[in-house]
């Protein structure tokens, strides 16, 4: 038998109450994180620490320079570049002339082309017009391998630091720009019509509509472009002309058999793209959930 009707009404009441709002005694409501997560986040060092260790020991027994263990390659790493003194983070003058140039370019090519990538990208999603003429010219654009285009600005803006970062920017918009205009282009239409109805202004509706609905496309564009960038950096500075940076440290480590720096060169490669990856990660989760807590 079902109860009465205010009973009903009274527990569908509870069901959709928000967590924030508490339950009926005004007691708070714990979210927990999920199983996944958490299982995730526990495994994830374990199979670090057992890559390492298979890695350790393939290198031992081989017993070849060409081929050092990782505990050489992290100690050598530390003497070279975070041996330094505490005011300086630790980072020695050869970190400073090989991370921070690098660093730099990088970052001022992916911020460039993250904000014209956002600006265009939106722009031609809202037009049907403009994103039928722009999509075969995206796609033509998108195809285009990224080195191949380095010889192009060496001859237009010669060797410098000019070059390296057009070659980020150029390579590295292209995924923001697309996945930009496919996101604000599928705006939910709803959506678009509620604003009418409320009579916001372009702005708004761009601030508060579009930009939000798009933000899930945006920022899949950005993790891409922030892997071209880190690719295009140090390709571009495997160059000749240039004077400083991880891809000078490499090539120049090449030249001198030094196979231990190349090896750190690598490993710090992959440490600094694990480290800007999880840090675009942490803004996306803030950005698309703002709300979400595990203790809440």
């Amino acid at each position: 038998m079902t109860g009465p009707p205010g009973d009903a009404n009274a527990r569908g009441a509870e069901a959709t109450r928000s967590p924030k709002d508490g339950n009926a005694h005004g007691a708070k409501v714990t979210r927990w994180p999920k199983a996944g997560d958490a299982l995730g986040d526990l495994l994830r060092w374990p199979v670090l620490a057992l890559a390492l260790g298979a890695w350790e020991l393939a290198a031992r027994a081989r017993d070849s320079v060409f081929f050092p263990p990782p505990s050489r390659i992290g100690r050598h790493a530390y003497d070279l570049w975070f041996s330094g003194p505490g005011g300086r983070l630790f980072l020695t003058d050869a970190a400073l002339d090989t991370i921070g140039p690098s660093l730099g370019r990088m970052a001022a090519g992916f911020l460039l082309a993250t904000a014209v990538g956002i600006a265009l990208g939106i722009a031609i999603g809202r037009s049907r017009r403009a994103y039928a003429l722009c999509d075969p010219v995206l796609q033509f654009a998108r195809a285009v391998p990224p080195p191949a285009l380095v010889p192009v600005f060496v001859v237009v803006l010669d060797f410098g630091t000019p070059m390296q970062v057009t070659s980020i920017v150029f390579s590295a918009v292209w995924p923001v720009l697309i996945n930009t205009a496919e996101g604000a282009r599928n705006t939910d239409p709803l959506r678009l019509e509620v604003a009418a109805v409320l009579r916001l202004t372009p702005a708004e509706r761009l601030g508060y509509v579009i930009v939000p609905s798009a933000l899930p496309r945006i920022f899949a564009g950005l993790r891409l472009s922030l892997s071209l960038a880190l690719i295009l950096m140090v390709f571009s500075e495997l160059l000749p002309g240039t004077e400083n940076g991880i891809g000078f440290t490499l090539t120049d480590a090449q030249s001198r058999s030094d196979l231990l720096t190349v090896w750190a060169a690598l490993a710090l490669l992959g440490v600094l793209g694990y480290l800007l990856n999880t840090g675009l990660l942490a803004v996306e989760r803030r950005l698309l959930n703002p709300g979400r807590r595990h203790d809440q």
